[in-house]
């Protein structure tokens, strides 16, 4: 079982389709801020998280990437993953979101940083990118703390809900990642 530690007290695993109503109570109490930025943010019912979590663990048994659930105490407070990866170029998108009442607190920056050194050090891969909503301050903020590179942006790339959105691509390669100011994170 995949299971990271973080410094805030917090640590990220695994979803388990037991986590699908959790998942479900989570996002709803968020949905007006994520729909803002997340397409995927209106899906309502558990029927359709546990979908996603199935969907999940099978990109963990074809080693196409990951998503984990972010703890704090003993409740879901948001996700960190890859997408899936590109094994031919050895790169990954990583994908995440808060609950808003977390957020401000350091706990994204240190499950980022800790998925980041997981992908270049477990997986020995040479890029990961993140792609950000122009105008999604505190995501990109997270992405600059950590050094990530703004390369560019696409324009009206995405479409959460009724708008048109430019995305910001970021990424971090191999050989410019430091993660040693968040380096009291552990995978076990």
């Amino acid at each position: 079982m995949l299971r990271f530690e973080l410094r805030s007290g917090c640590y990220l695993r695994l979803f388990e389709e037991s986590d699908a109503e959790e998942l479900e109570r989570v996002i709803a109490a968020s949905r007006a801020y994520l729909a803002e930025w997340l397409d995927w943010a209106n899906a309502e019912g558990t029927e359709e998280w546990l979908a996603f979590i199935r969907r999940t663990r099978d990109k963990v048994a074809a080693n196409d990437g990951f998503c984990a659930a972010i703890i704090d105490g003993d409740a879901i407070v948001g996700w960190v993953g890859f997408d899936r990866i590109d094994w031919d170029s050895r790169s990954t998108s990583i994908g995440y979101w808060l609950a808003r009442d977390r957020q401000g607190r350091g706990i994204m920056t240190e499950a980022v940083a800790a998925l980041t050194g997981y992908a270049f050090d477990a997986w020995k891969l040479n890029r990961v990118e993140r792609r950000i909503e122009v105008g999604n301050q505190r995501s990109a903020a997270i992405a600059h703390r950590l050094g990530f590179r703004e390369e560019g942006t696409l324009r009206r790339r995405e479409r959460p809900g009724d708008s048109v959105k430019d995305i910001a691509v970021y990424s971090m390669l191999a050989q410019e990642w430091d993660g040693s100011a968040l380096s009291n994170n552990s995978a076990r």
